[in-house]
């Protein structure tokens, strides 16, 4: 005898028979709208939360625009070009700021460049394997290391190696060059550019090492199929794939250099003055935010300080941007060639 067995649906049955995309039902066949509104729930919290950090920028923008409206009105395009800054008379120009910042910082990246670059592709092509990792850990390890020990570091330790070595050294046989005259103070845009090499080797260092990883190895294993020695290979196959992205690397190690304040402040010397020589005491545009904030006392003095911190703002928010996106592109390319 047979026995009849139950009436079993289909998959087109269920599907047809279901309460639709995105819900679920209960037992008895009733749809669970909840669940549907969890989502969007969800959904709409993570976009606010993606809204506030693109609007944290965009409000400190507005803000500095405000509270250097007062120093902008009044000083205009001469506040960029001026190099005096005597709070006492009002009479405000960020130049020997601008000048400190960008010198110190293009000569932290011509120290850190090539030991950041070299020690990437050392450890992305060249290292042991039993290597990299413990190099790579010191390496991030120094980007973990407060900004204040490093000036501390470089009162102790830095400044004097540089004025009782180093700077003579450079005055009695570089003396002929406007960049080595001047007397060995120790305190000055050399001591403050070494200080910001070591504190951007971390950045440049990990993400070029990131970038060169991502080179496929085909790049590599067609080189040497050619014939070309370990160096012909980072050269030919490795060096021009990353190159975007180790130009990226390099402006975000900037944009680190342009934005540091405290161990620059401590070793840079805080002489808002303008000189060639990399011997002398300077000031940067952090640095004078930093020690005179605090005893500021007029709208105006408080509005040139704002301004100086709008002009720093700006220039890192570009100069971030750039960075990302060359980083972006390489990714991507390197992952259409793959």
């Amino acid at each position: 005898m047979s026995v009849p067995l139950p009436e079993t649906s289909t998959l087109g049955e269920s599907s047809a028979g279901s309460t639709g995309a995105g819900e679920t039902a209960t037992a008895d066949g009733a749809p669970r709208p909840g669940v549907q509104v969890g989502d969007r729930i969800f959904a709409g919290v993570v976009r606010l939360f993606g809204l506030i950090v693109l609007a944290v920028p965009a409000l400190m923008l507005v803000a500095l625009v405000f509270a250097s409206a007062a120093s902008i009105r009044r000083t205009g395009f001469s506040f960029l070009t001026s190099s005096r800054w005597d709070p006492v008379h009002e009479h405000f120009g960020a130049w020997p700021f601008i000048y400190g910042t960008v010198v110190s910082s293009l000569l932290a990246l011509c120290l850190a460049v090539p030991v950041s670059v070299g020690l990437a592709i050392f450890l992305s092509d060249l290292a042991p394997h039993r290597v990299r990792r413990p190099l790579g850990f010191v390496v991030e390890l120094l980007a973990a290391i407060p900004s204040v020990v490093y000036g501390f570091w470089g009162i102790f330790v830095l400044v004097p190696v540089l004025r009782e070595t180093v700077e003579p050294f450079l005055i009695a046989h570089l003396g002929f060059l406007p960049l080595f005259r001047g007397e060995p103070l120790g305190f000055g845009m050399l001591a403050s550019g070494i200080i910001l090499a070591i504190m951007i080797v971390p950045t440049i260092t990990s993400i070029s090492r990131e970038v060169l990883g991502a080179v496929p190895d085909t790049h590599r294993e067609a080189a040497l199929g050619l014939g070309a020695t370990p160096w012909d290979v980072i050269r030919v196959a490795v060096l021009p794939a990353a190159r975007s992205g180790i130009v990226g690397a390099i402006i975000l190690g900037l944009n680190r250099a342009l934005g540091e304040t405290m161990a620059v402040t401590m070793v840079i010397g805080n002489r808002p003055k303008v000189s060639a020589s990399l011997l002398d005491p300077a000031y940067s545009m952090a640095s004078v935010i930093a020690n005179e904030f605090a005893e500021a006392d007029s709208d105006t003095y408080l509005s040139a300080l704002s301004e100086v911190a709008l002009l720093l703002l700006g220039v890192a928010l570009v100069m971030n941007l750039l960075a990302r996106w060359l980083v972006h592109a390489t990714k991507q390319r390197m992952a259409r060639g793959a």
